[in-house]
């Protein structure tokens, strides 16, 4: 299989030179699947949208557009050269060159590989093949130039090795220290893709040791960075930072919110954790689970000894599988034997698995059908619910309804009615609830 030939054959016919280039053609010689089709070409916005059906203009300032052939979307780039970066991001301008002046503009060297399809070769100006084989991160270039024209750079280094699983060329990690600091003006969004692609990968573990070696860490993560200073009482690595580390190492396959838990797990506290998930732009449903992942996963070694009421809240808070993956690698790196883990992870596969949370007994929808408006009294009254549930007030969801109908009148959600009904009274207070 040769990706991309057909749009590259195309630009050929019409008289353009056309080459893969990037993460495709490093990820074919990897032996990976290819996440990116990247093409560039001789050939001007204009032409290309000429030349092929379905096209979408993604950043014609920069000679950029998306080619949709074959139920696959190729991003198609002119040979440019770029002028001054001004702002540690951007360009100060963006003019039409040859081949050689793209190549030399790109970040690391196993990013600037061609790929010719046609004559299935590889084009190699700046070493990439090598250090690819020898399995080591490089600029093109003076390193210093390259992340002064884009402070990400940095970041991204890390993240690549943390990938590839590669080593950081020792001249680029001491380019990153001299201007670690420099990280803290690229926008939290940037960032926030950045770290969370690194602390999945499978060299994350190594990924975090060279945040913290080259100073990135302290620039992003200060709370993290912290916990080096912080000595590890009953554990064998010696300070708090080495046993998140050695947590993240642990982990298997992990998803994005359990790798950031395990990584936050050790801050202070969980509004920490929370208030670091904001500063970086996380979604309101990742902060609300790497949260809840960093809170709950202290109280698993209790989950066999709880009232039942109350495992049921806080197996509701999280997905119970990621829940003990959080804890198994924080107590293995902490020393501890998996004696608690087991006896945890027997109560909930118990309950029905390790899969999916336990459900609350009313949602939204149930709400709405008791005449109560969409507001902020909602996550009141659920969680209102929720308390009586785990107290044992109420035990099914017809029992739910009834109470919500008597304790918080439609219309007056927001106050609750006088007298709370009791433990003892909560099958009389609504038998039509149904």
């Amino acid at each position: 299989m040769r990706p991309g030939l057909g749009v590259v054959e195309r630009l050929r016919a019409a008289g353009w030179d056309s080459y893969l280039v990037g993460g495709v053609v490093r990820d074919l010689l990897l032996g990976r699947p290819p996440a990116d089709l990247d093409i560039v070409t001789a050939a001007p916005p204009d032409a290309v949208c000429a030349l092929f059906d379905r096209t979408i203009p993604v950043g014609r300032e920069f000679g950029v557009t998306a080619v949709l052939i074959d139920g696959r979307a190729y991003e198609v780039a002119a040979f440019r050269r770029e002028g001054p970066y001004l702002d540690g991001r951007r360009p100060s301008f963006v003019e039409p060159a040859g081949l050689d002046d793209d190549i030399l503009r790109r970040d690391f060297t196993i990013n600037a590989l061609l790929y010719d399809p046609v004559s299935d070769e590889i084009i190699d100006r700046v070493g990439g093949r090598r250090d690819l084989d020898q399995r080591i991160i490089r600029t093109v270039g003076d390193p210093a130039v390259r992340f002064t024209e884009d402070r990400l750079r940095m970041l991204r280094a890390v993240r690549l090795a943390a990938e590839l699983e590669f080593a950081v060329d020792p001249a680029v990690l001491d380019a990153i220290a001299a201007r670690a600091p420099e990280i803290a003006s690229v926008s939290a969004e940037r960032v926030h893709a950045e770290l969370v692609r690194l602390v999945v990968a499978p060299g994350r573990a190594e990924g975090v040791r060279l945040l913290a070696h080259t100073g990135l860490l302290a620039a992003i993560l200060p709370e993290v960075a912290a916990l080096a200073s912080r000595p590890a009482s009953a554990a064998p690595q010696p300070n708090l930072l080495a046993q998140t580390i050695e947590a993240l190492a642990r982990l298997r396959r992990p998803s994005a919110p359990v790798a950031t838990a395990v990584l936050l797990h050790l801050v202070e506290e969980p509004q920490v954790a929370e208030g670091i998930c904001r500063r970086l732009r996380f979604s309101a449903a990742e902060r609300r689970a790497v949260t809840a992942l960093v809170h709950e996963h202290l109280r698993v070694p209790d989950l066999p000894v709880m009232r039942a009421g109350e495992r049921r809240r806080v197996l509701r808070r999280v997905e119970p599988g990621d829940l003990l993956e959080v804890y198994r690698v924080a107590s293995l790196a902490r020393g501890e034997t998996t004696e608690a883990f087991a006896r945890a992870a027997a109560v909930i596969a118990a309950l029905g698995g390790m899969r999916g949370r336990m459900r609350p007994l009313l949602s939204g929808r149930d709400l709405l059908a008791l005449g109560h408006v969409p507001g902020p009294a909602f996550a009141r009254i659920l969680e209102a619910a929720e308390t009586a549930h785990a107290a044992g007030v109420v035990m099914t969801a017809t029992e739910a309804r009834a109470w919500v109908r008597a304790r918080f009148p439609a219309g007056a959600a927001s106050k609750p009615a006088e007298p709370s009904p009791g433990p003892s009274s909560h099958n009389t207070t609504g038998a039509d609830g149904g």
